[in-house]
């Protein structure tokens, strides 16, 4: 059985990771129909970030020397990676601050990892990364308590957000 091209496209393009399922929006959905905390989540976060949390895909990645936070809108809208990147921006002069604010605003708690953090602010390097999409926030340090931190803060992230260790997880 031969494919028609464009599902062929498609594959591929899921498969190296430049997309994401069309049913992705579906699944954030349906969970939120599941979960009351869930749904506050995504309500809140999509006030912070600016972009429907519903129709765009977070990443939270550890990483030996730190931690990598994605945010890109499902399919192509120049207009709101234009305000994840800018999100991202204020993210990373925050967090370089030592501010967690906004976290503990979409999350409606203190998030854990952020008064390490915020302690160890000189240890880390938060840098922002421009993808096709959206944006990614990467963070570094060498400092070993911070890194715990900085894992504690992530893996809190991808549990609250029902998100991915990795772009298509």
């Amino acid at each position: 059985m031969r494919l028609p091209f464009l599902s062929v496209v498609f594959v591929l393009s899921q498969a190296c990771g430049r997309g994401h399922p069309p049913d992705a929006s579906a699944a954030r959905k349906a969970d939120a129909a599941r979960d009351s905390a869930f749904r506050g989540v995504q309500a809140r976060g999509g006030q912070v970030m600016g972009v429907d949390q519903y129709t765009s895909t977070h990443v939270f990645e550890p990483l030996p020397d730190g931690g990598r936070i994605e945010l890109q809108r499902d399919v192509a809208d120049s207009a709101g990676a234009a305000v994840i990147r800018k999100h991202m921006e204020h993210i990373a002069a925050a967090f370089g601050a030592g501010d967690f604010t906004l976290p503990g605003v979409v999350h409606s708690r203190e998030v854990p990892g952020t008064a390490v953090m915020a302690a160890k602010r000189s240890a880390i390097t938060y840098t922002v990364e421009v993808l096709p999409r959206g944006a990614a926030l990467r963070l570094r340090t060498t400092d070993p308590e911070a890194l715990q931190a900085i894992h504690d803060f992530l893996a809190f992230q991808r549990q609250d957000h029902h998100a991915g260790m990795h772009h298509g997880t």
